[in-house]
């Protein structure tokens, strides 16, 4: 089967699409007058496969009422391709086993009906079925590079497929999926979220080319407003371990240590979380993007760890931008644990600030 994915030049730019003609059912995009992206997602599947197997015509229709620009996926959960010793092609998924080339297929099938067919993905991808990354832009929205780390070298992926880039004329647009902060001051846990925390702000103040959009599974949830439980998340633990720091203590992504990284993030960048640009108040019903299981102690325990982020540049042309999972049943989940976040723009005006600083 052809694959989706098209390699990166040695000079970071996508390779031009082979535009091929609609099939039989399916709608053309090509002759949309938008000149670029104005409409987005971002989701973390918790597994593309489980989705695609078992939430596919539900999550398709909501696709298709959308009609996003370009979809950004985290948590994958697909292997990099590449046989047992091999070095990995983690642009590619794997299929060099009879169950991997059926996993595949199954994915591959999904996305080339309609409407997944008017659109390319492109893939970050873990060496086993753990993190990684997608990004589905309909095919009259090409960007003009793509990179998948936040060195901006070409052919390199970032460890676990955490990081898509996409350049396109006026903005570019930065699809991540952060380590979680984990429980302990131990290698996989804190000091892997302070790095990677790090990281994100070195390339936010490097941004000063092109308006950035970034969003994704941030795992973080910033203020108290964006938690359902307060006291719950705070005082969380494992196994009645207590972090040395007090700023370390209760449930990773509520940390005040990670909060505040993230604000100075925010901060320094000049940066707007969307989201909370527009929703002023705590709502209980629809203002969280992750919720935790139905049956446990964590019923009913909801966090906001899924953003839009962007440019101030980009503030006057923000007209919405809404989660579109409710209850604590999951509805509008797809059999995830997160909910799909939505973005709309408004288009760039000729002489908007954006496009000043890009001519």
């Amino acid at each position: 089967m052809k694959r989706f994915f098209q390699p990166v030049e040695k000079d970071g730019s996508a390779k031009k699409p082979n535009l091929s003609s609609p099939k039989n059912g399916e709608t053309s995009t090509e002759d949309k007058p938008k000149k670029e992206p104005t409409k987005f997602l971002t989701w973390n599947a918790n597994s593309f496969l489980l989705r695609v197997k078992n939430n596919w015509p539900e999550f398709t229709k909501f696709i298709t009422t959308f009609d996003p620009d370009v979809i950004a996926i985290q948590e994958v959960r697909m292997p990099a391709a590449g046989s047992k010793g091999a070095p990995k092609r983690p642009g590619e998924l794997k299929d060099d086993t009879s169950s991997s080339r059926e996993e595949k297929q199954i994915i591959m099938r999904a996305l080339s009906n309609p409407p997944f067919g008017d659109y390319r993905v492109w893939w970050s991808l873990s060496d086993s079925k753990y993190a990684g990354t997608a990004l589905i832009v309909k095919k009259c929205f090409q960007p003009q590079k793509v990179f998948f780390n936040l060195d901006r070298k070409a052919s390199k992926h970032e460890p676990d497929g955490r990081v898509i880039l996409a350049e396109f004329e006026t903005f570019q647009l930065l699809n991540t999926y952060a380590p979680n902060n984990g429980w302990k001051e131990e290698e996989n846990s804190f000091p892997r979220r302070r790095k990677w925390d790090k990281r994100i702000l070195d390339f936010v103040l490097q941004c000063s080319d092109k308006p950035l959009i970034w969003c994704g599974d941030l795992n973080v949830s910033h203020e108290e407003i964006d938690v359902s439980h307060p006291d719950f998340f705070g005082a969380a633990k494992v196994n009645g371990y207590v972090p040395p720091n007090k700023e370390d203590c209760g449930q990773p992504g509520f940390t005040l240590s990670e909060r505040k990284r993230f604000g100075n993030i925010l901060k320094e960048g000049k940066l707007i979380d969307a989201y909370r640009f527009l929703h002023k108040e705590k709502d209980m019903e629809r203002g969280f993007s992750w919720s935790g299981n139905p049956i446990g102690k964590y019923r009913g325990k909801r966090m906001r760890i899924d953003y839009f982020i962007a440019a101030e540049q980009l503030k006057d042309r923000i007209v919405s931008c809404e989660m579109h999972g409710q209850g604590i049943e999951l509805q509008g989940f797809y059999g995830s644990d997160h909910c799909p976040v939505t973005l709309v723009l408004s288009e760039a005006q000729p002489n908007s600030k954006e496009s000043d600083l890009t001519a």
